[in-house]
């Protein structure tokens, strides 16, 4: 899945040198898609297109924001990060090798897309949505968060739980180059590299209409990723660090999915609809008390993303996108941590049927242990 500055880019040096006739081209096919479905949904096609259009405007080669005397001390120091790690993602995690990732925007703003989650008042299978490149997914990613909140508004009144949850980075898949965003930058260094790896890894496999193999498979590359990366620099405490959180991460996933076992329970019961309401506000609260227990015990309150108010909608946001991490985890080990053999696993995995595909990721995942993380954490990811 697919966020300060004041920076005006129509008059930037070198602009041209970093493929303005190239955007130009692929900003124009954006448009003629727009055109071309905007009757089956053209507001949203639209706003999309100049939402992208902003994005890709806006993009700086780092190495030249590195070399401006006006860039900020901590920014080139962090793009020169960022560059590094690029690189290392082609040399060493064998991910694609093109030009996203090795550009800059500021957008001005906290987040660079807005996605709405929805799903029935008594069920925990999301509300999806289904577009020409990317296939049916669980959300609807907005460039104004008043569009998001307009859409959550209208989904409230036809019954729907609904989340809305700010996004500070996504992936288009390589269909353009995707610049680093201002927004990606509100992490500590090492969620930033591991989210620089998880969308390149959107590039090197994605699959249609499965949502949670592609966010699974994404974040394990990170995950997988990170731990070279910090490897490599000898910085093993920022990996512990980065540890501990993904620790208290899965101890809240924890305790999501058993409220999320009682409620499909709950869901599946001949009880009435008052009764089964009552039931299911009983079951959140006590989530959300028992989140801010744990988080106050770790000592980080900031990260419980299981505050109130919660709901379906919340729930289901959690396995959309991680549920199969630890499968994906077990592949790699079997293939003796060789990343050649285990893209070509994941490959072919991706290639089974729907049914086959979900068979075996949760055969593998019982294998390996804790099946879930966390991943869209509140306005986070």
């Amino acid at each position: 899945m697919v966020g300060q500055g004041n920076l005006q880019t129509d008059n930037l040096p070198g602009k041209r040198r970093h493929g303005l006739r190239g955007v130009l081209f692929r900003v124009a096919l954006l448009v003629v898609a727009g055109a071309i479905v905007v009757f089956l949904d053209g507001c949203y096609y639209m706003q999309a297109a100049r939402g992208q259009y902003d994005v890709m405007r806006r993009r700086e080669p780092l190495s030249e924001v590195i070399e401006r005397t006006d860039t900020d001390d901590e920014l080139r120091q962090r793009l020169k990060m960022v560059a590094e790690a690029r690189e290392f993602a082609v040399d060493v995690l064998l991910l694609p090798d093109n030009d996203s990732y090795r550009s800059y925007a500021d957008l001005e703003r906290d987040y660079v897309v807005w996605n709405v989650f929805a799903a029935p008042e008594f069920s925990l299978s999301p509300r999806t949505w289904c577009y020409p490149v990317a296939g049916c997914v669980a959300y609807r990613g907005y460039f104004k968060e008043s569009a998001a909140q307009r859409k959550a508004v209208q989904l409230q009144k036809d019954g729907f739980d609904v989340a809305v949850g700010g996004v500070p980075a996504y992936s288009t898949l390589g269909r353009f180059a995707d610049p680093l965003l201002n927004t990606m930058l509100r992490w500590p260094d090492a969620e930033l590299i591991a989210t620089l790896f998880h969308e390149l890894a959107h590039q090197q496999l994605y699959v249609k209409d499965d949502t949670q193999f592609n966010e699974s498979f994404a974040t394990a590359v990170a995950e997988i990723g990170l731990q070279s990366w910090l490897d490599a620099r000898g910085a093993g405490q920022n990996l512990d660090d980065y540890h501990q959180r993904k620790q208290l991460r899965r101890s809240l996933v924890a305790l999501a999915e058993g409220a999320k076992r009682e409620l499909e329970e709950l869901y599946s019961s001949a009880a009435d609809e008052a009764s089964m309401r009552a039931r299911k506000s009983q079951i959140l609260q006590r989530l959300a008390s028992d989140a801010e227990a744990l988080v106050e015990r770790a000592g980080r309150r900031s990260a419980n993303w299981l505050q109130p108010p919660l709901n379906n909608a919340r729930l289901v946001s959690i396995g959309l996108y991680e549920g199969h991490v630890a499968a994906f985890m077990h592949m790699y080990e079997d293939c003796d941590r060789d990343l050649g053999c285990f893209y070509a696993a994941a490959d072919r995995l991706a290639r089974l049927d729907r049914d086959e595909r979900e068979q075996q990721l949760d055969s593998m995942s019982a294998l390996f242990g804790t099946r879930h993380r966390p991943v869209v954490e509140g306005a986070d990811r």
